[in-house]
């Protein structure tokens, strides 16, 4: 290991995060697709460190501990399985699209798969707190909760910005494969 990429963790700690590790489930499949399920590398250290996870891949990259040096681990499997939850929940949006309340909270309405929808910024002050019929506006769908199937698909189309090389062979092993 060079010293210039030790000074660089020294200059600029934060630099740390750029190394986070992929969290595979005990069958090898990652726990969630979207978000990925990423864990800071002093996390990854830490658990395996716990024996709660078997490192299968490693970054080229180390630190060292008073006593030991460790290379950074950029694919951990959990030693238990985790199963997946059967509810879904989503974590917000990205773009020109806002949230709207089918029927307004103000009337009443809760916010769930079934009453909240996703809407450009435009049509959603347009409809404001009235219903759908005050305000002439309709729904392409009725609004649903997605299976953990249909998240585990649609997070597979939206990877963060940064894909280590290292999971790949983790991270589409059990799509289907082209004839």
């Amino acid at each position: 290991m060079d010293g210039d990429f030790r000074t660089q963790f020294v200059r600029d700690p934060a630099a740390l995060k750029h190394y986070p590790a992929l969290v595979l489930n005990a069958d090898y499949r990652p726990l969630s697709y979207y978000p990925l399920s990423l864990w800071p590398w002093q996390e990854a250290i830490k658990a395996a460190f716990l024996d709660r996870v078997q490192i299968v891949a490693e970054y080229d990259h180390v630190v060292r501990s008073q006593r030991q040096e460790f290379r950074i681990p950029s694919v951990v499997v959990l030693k238990e399985l985790v199963r997946p939850q059967k509810r879904v929940e989503y974590c917000g949006a990205r773009g020109d699209l806002t949230f709207d309340h089918v029927l307004p909270r103000s009337k009443g309405g809760i916010t769930s798969w079934e009453n909240v929808v996703a809407a450009c910024s435009p049509c959603n002050l347009r409809k404001g707190s009235r219903t759908l019929k005050q305000s002439g506006l309709y729904l392409n769908r009725l609004p649903r909760a997605p299976s953990a199937e249909e998240m585990q698909l649609h997070g597979r189309r939206f990877p963060p910005n940064h894909l280590h090389e290292s999971w790949m062979d983790y991270l589409y092993w059990d799509a289907e494969l082209e004839a």
